[in-house]
């Protein structure tokens, strides 16, 4: 489960990192819940874009008053979901994050911890995204979890590889929606 993320805004290392041109207007923001506005990375008819979506997936077909927004997807059933299918099928796209939240303990004993990544400046996380009339929503997917994970929660984000950008907007290869490798994961618990 993928339910609060953060992301520091750099226009420099956002465009290097996901070689997008486009300027978008990003802020940084240490606590991204859902209904948020957010940037992810798409493709238009001609190239890569930045765009500020709203977090939770609202279905093309879904009726005005739809109450239904996941805010994420499960791997294992994204392609066979109708919620999904259509929009991994044609909308794919990828969520730029600094890292992200998970809770540990029982109610009211809750301990945070935050994953980030080691490697890069982002994670980017595989997300679909749709648009309904002027609502342009998205999700983010998720897997079983990594060995650094496991000792949190037992699923996490699919965290893509940087050389996979390109592979996953243009084709969707289901091949990887996979955990990423735990060397590529910092892990911080906090009181």
């Amino acid at each position: 489960m993928c339910g609060r993320f953060y992301f520091k805004s750099n226009k420099d290392k956002l465009s290097h990192q996901f070689s997008v041109e486009n300027a978008v207007g990003t802020r940084t923001n240490y606590n991204v819940t859902p209904s948020s506005k957010c940037t992810v990375v798409r493709l238009n008819p001609d190239n890569k874009e930045f765009a500020n979506l709203t977090w939770g997936l609202v279905p093309s077909w879904a009726k005005p008053d739809n109450k239904i927004k996941p805010i994420n997807a499960k791997a294992e059933t994204v392609r066979e979901k109708p919620c999904f299918r259509n929009a991994f099928n044609k909308h794919r796209c990828i969520i730029p994050v600094s890292g992200f939240y998970e809770w540990q303990g029982s109610k009211g004993d809750k301990r945070p911890y935050a994953i980030y990544p080691l490697n890069d400046d982002y994670f980017g996380l595989a997300g679909l995204w749709e648009k309904r009339e002027d609502l342009q929503t998205f999700t983010i997917i998720t897997t079983e979890a990594n060995e650094v994970m496991r000792s949190v929660h037992h699923r996490m984000p699919v965290i893509l590889d940087t050389k996979n950008y390109d592979v996953w907007l243009e084709e969707g290869d289901y091949a990887l929606m996979k955990p990423c490798a735990s060397e590529e994961m910092g892990l911080t618990g906090y009181t």
